[in-house]
Parts: structure tokens; C-alpha cells; sequence
């Protein structure tokens, strides 16, 4: 999102709404270096180890949101996004903001292992920006976390099968 919350779509939409629970396409990005080291961003809002993601604005395709996010949280540009799954479980993937807005996530995730730029947080949706050992992840990450990755796994051990979770 270019600019402030209030001017995104969904800024405008909760204007409107307040704080009631709201469906919301979006896209998730899971980046991924030639170590298999995966990226997360430290979230400004849960102050907790999450995927680059946001929601979609009027006008982008899904892969545009997933691009934008991505340059947005942490500084990169993506190469090749390879859609491997999407997610819209209406208990995992509902969030509850700290100021009491509630948004079910429909995310079409992403997997990237090209891109160009320099690895910076934004200082606002995203506080700290790394990758990690697919095995040493930080204790204090979003349930999202972990769902999503086993959506790469079983992409991979599948042979490429998108999945559903």
C-alpha cells in the first residue's frame, strides 16, 4: 500500500464499517534464499515474526498485491512468483487486530527464490526483516507461520500440486 492506511482500500472500507469483520483478498510471499532459508518480517502491529502480506487494492491483481507487499515490508523486488496455494480458513486465518478490527484473510500465496534490492524494514508494517533456517524459526511468530510453510512442503513433495489450506 502507497501512502497511508487511511487512503488504502481498506482504510476507506473501515470508515465505513468501523471495526466489524470484513473478508479481504490479499497475498502472502514466501522468499526464499539458495540456503533454503526462508524471509519474515517482524510485524509493527503484533510486534510478532509473520510472512511479507497484505490485502489487495482496487485495481491490482493478486500478483501485484503480493509484489507491492513485498517491496513494501522489506525492501525487495520480486522475481518469478510461482502461486502455490491458497489460504482462507475462516479460524486460522481470521485476525484480530489489536484495536479491535477483525479481517478474514483470503491469501493467495506466493513463492519467490529470485529477486533484486536491498533487505530493509519499513519501520512501520514491518519493524525487523530476516531470513532463517526452515528449522530455527523465532518462537514468537504468527500461527501463519508454520501453516504456510507446510504449504511449500507439500507443494514440493506433491510435484507442484497447488493447495488449498
Amino acid at each position: 500500500m502507497s501512502g497511508s492506511f487511511a487512503d488504502s482500500y481498506l482504510g476507506r472500507l473501515r470508515a465505513i464499517i468501523g471495526p466489524r469483520p470484513v473478508l479481504m483478498p490479499g497475498a502472502r510471499v514466501i522468499v526464499e534464499n539458495p540456503a533454503g532459508e526462508i524471509l519474515l518480517i517482524r510485524r509493527g502491529d503484533f510486534q510478532l515474526w509473520s510472512w511479507p502480506a497484505g490485502s489487495a487494492e482496487m485495481g491490482q491483481t493478486i500478483e501485484d498485491t503480493a509484489r507491492t507487499e513485498l517491496r513494501e515490508e522489506t525492501g525487495l523486488v520480486a522475481g518469478p512468483l510461482t502461486p502455490i496455494g491458497f489460504a482462507s480458513h475462516p479460524e486460522h486465518d481470521r485476525v484480530a487486530y489489536p484495536h479491535g478490527d477483525v479481517l478474514y484473510a483470503y491469501a493467495m500465496i506466493f513463492h519467490a527464490t529470485a529477486w533484486e534490492g536491498e533487505l530493509r524494514a519499513d519501520g512501520h508494517e514491518s519493524l525487523d526483516v530476516q531470513f532463517f533456517a526452515q528449522d530455527a524459526l523465532p518462537e514468537d511468530r504468527t500461527g501463519t507461520v508454520d501453516r504456510t510453510l507446510g504449504v511449500l512442503h507439500r507443494f514440493r513433495a506433491s510435484g507442484g500440486v497447488f493447495q488449498l489450506i
